[in-house]
């Protein structure tokens, strides 16, 4: 029998805990004051420099026009200075190892990673018409994963929590409902319970599905690890996060980082090799400043159920939506709550064990950045809440920066490229390139440092350990993958960019987006569907060529043609890189491998055999024997 944890018990009264304690400086309000003001300053006295050197090269513009794109440069060089900040900030904290990390991360690497007996948890699986079929063939390779890591099951249930409306997809769900019944049966003691539920009121979406949840089962369990319906979990991982949970009676929530990982097509491969080469040092910084202030992700995270029930209760925003109505990117909000209400929010940049998928193609990617931006927009509402920490406002700024960036940049390239052809001089449009003089020479050197040190600390942090080396296939098939994948970004970026503007721009003039299930499959787009998606990238392209034609400035026309081109060729590019025969070649000449493919962890291949695919473990690795024996998700 388990004994239940009270929510706000000190661990001196929980049997066989070992509380971990506040960081130093972590205990004081004021603890992380340096931390964060060394986060903060650099990237304004980087973006003062940018400035003062711009008008030292070119003068104090006169006109508007001149003013205009002096201001629009200082802007997003300010905000170019801070994302490359975060990196070498993120360098130097993974330079002093163990010491930059918290006591809870120093825990994580010790911790058992089997059920005390003391606390219960629930992993709740939120969906809403998603493949069924593909849900719980993750989740029979997530209980067989708590099964081979021992225990007797009792200690971790698994909730479906679906709010499908449609009748025949509620009908299959409740078809693999009971095959799974049937398999938990057939493969004997120790898998923990599967439980299923429709909801039929579907108010609040996804945060109002978790709310239901807590409300009708919270107090059978102590947590709940939430998961995506496209999300992955270790049995390790799952009782090591609750261990973590038993010992930190303060934490009120775990986010951990999942890697996407699992799909095939071309664009997929390069977005999971580009989020395991760059996310690691970013991720390293952003816990570094943040410690007990951190942000919810909406998965893949652990959460104290009584905690999470009593103060993250979502709020209707004042006015109609867009900008107002129900809150669309609630995860960040509610992790904001509860550090008010006292609880810490906390991250573990290195837990392992714990994946998600990504859209497959880049009109998907695009229809996703639609809607996440108009949640961020939606933020902007609640960074006033009253009570919230300082940090967590900070949380929700960034959010809403990152997307402001976008036409702050379609301006600056716009009206720089107007500028260009009526001076003959690229200006602030060439970062100084073509500039003489000192302030020209050192407005273009630092320019051009901060744009490529991302991307450039990177590759040097993977390529100084060979370890690291060795999960991304090896040297030549690191740089031979980061060159391809930065020469892909240089065409993709426009787009991006482009669109996003476009969707802060929407927001803001009342347009309503669509919350609708994601396509999670490999899914090649036709050229229709291409270019009557991206009919806009098509036309701002034209319009572009069109007007450095008519310039007749060779030099400006070399400059921008990465952009021009990358916005006439959207419909290629959305064409070609959602081919899974290109992405399964690009495996096959050992491009964009990650640690997934060069040591494959056991629940990936088991996952990727139950949907019938032929993924083999990581080379030289026998295949588990607890995969044998899956049934194939496709059979009936």
């Amino acid at each position: 029998m388990s004994h239940r944890l009270s929510h706000d018990a000190p661990a001196a009264e929980i049997p066989g805990s070992l509380e971990i304690a506040l960081d130093a400086p972590g205990a004081r309000p004021g603890g992380f004051l340096g931390r964060r003001l060394l986060l903060a300053l650099p990237p304004l006295v980087l973006g003062a420099a940018v400035t003062a050197l711009a008008r030292a090269a070119y003068g104090t513009p006169s006109g508007l026009l001149g003013g205009a794109v002096l201001g629009l440069f200082a802007l997003v060089m300010t905000w170019q200075a801070f994302v490359a900040w975060q990196y070498v900030y993120g360098l130097v904290a993974t330079a002093f190892g163990n010491r930059a990390k918290s006591a809870l991360e120093r825990r994580s690497l010790t911790v058992p990673a089997e059920a005390s007996g003391l606390s219960r948890t629930a992993a709740v699986v939120a969906i809403h018409a998603e493949d069924a079929v593909a849900v719980f063939a993750a989740l029979r390779v997530m209980a067989r994963s708590l099964q081979r890591d021992g225990g007797d099951g009792g200690d971790l249930d698994i909730f479906v929590l679906s709010d499908t409306r449609d009748g025949a997809i509620a009908a299959i769900e409740e078809h693999e409902f009971a095959r799974m019944e049937a398999w938990t049966r057939q493969h004997g003691p120790g898998l923990p319970r599967i439980r299923y539920r429709c909801r039929r009121d579907n108010a609040g979406r996804k945060a109002g599905n978790i709310a239901e949840f807590c409300k009708t089962y919270g107090a059978e369990y102590d947590f709940m690890i939430v998961l995506d319906a496209d999300s992955l979990m270790t049995g390790s991982a799952m009782r090591r996060l609750a261990r973590l949970m038993e010992e930190s009676p303060r934490v009120g929530l775990i986010q951990t980082v999942s890697y996407a990982t699992g799909r095939d097509t071309l664009f997929a491969r390069i977005q999971q090799f580009a989020v395991r080469l760059y996310a690691p040092l970013a991720i390293r910084c952003l816990e570094t400043w943040q410690g007990p202030d951190g942000s919810y992700w909406g998965h893949n995270a652990i959460v104290r159920v009584a905690a999470f029930a009593d103060n993250a209760a979502l709020p209707v925003l004042p006015g109609k939506a867009p900008l107002g109505g129900e809150i669309l990117c609630h995860d960040i909000v509610e992790g904001a709550l509860l550090r008010r209400a006292g609880w810490e929010v906390r991250l573990l940049p290195e837990m392992g064990g714990t994946w998600e998928e990504m859209p497959t193609n880049l009109v998907d990617l695009l229809g996703r950045e639609r809607r996440w931006c108009q949640g961020n927009m939606q933020h902007l509402r609640v960074t006033a809440m009253p009570g919230l920490r300082p940090a967590s406002r900070w949380h929700l700024a960034v959010g809403i920066l990152s997307y402001m960036a976008c036409p702050l940049w379609v301006l600056f390239l716009a009206l720089g490229t107007l500028q260009a052809a009526r001076t003959g001089d690229l200006g602030l449009l060439g970062y100084g390139l073509t500039g003489t003089g000192a302030a020209a020479h050192a407005l273009a050197a630092l320019v051009l440092t901060i744009l490529a040190l991302p991307k450039l600390l990177s590759l040097g942090h993977v390529l100084a350990s060979g370890e690291r080396r060795a999960a991304f296939g090896g040297t030549a098939s690191l740089l031979k993958s980061a060159a391809l994948e930065q020469a892909i970004w240089v065409l993709l970026w426009p787009v991006m960019t482009l669109f996003a503007a476009g969707a802060v721009a929407t927001t803001f003039v009342g347009r309503v987006v669509r919350w609708d299930a994601q396509v999670r499959d490999d899914r090649r787009v036709p050229w229709r569907e291409a270019c009557r998606l991206q009919v806009d990238t098509l036309v701002a392209g034209g319009l572009l060529a069109g007007g450095l034609a008519w310039a007749g400035d060779p030099w400006l026309a070399l400059w921008m043609a990465p952009v021009a081109l990358g916005l006439l060729s959207s419909p290629a590019q959305s064409v070609l890189t959602s081919s899974a025969r290109l992405g399964r070649i690009s495996q096959g000449r050992r491009l964009f491998l990650t640690v997934d493919d060069t040591a494959r962890a056991p629940e990936l291949t088991a996952l990727a055999q139950s949907r019938g695919g032929t993924a083999e473990p990581g080379r030289g690795r026998p295949q588990p024997a607890w995969i044998a024996d899956e049934v194939p998700a496709s059979s009936s």
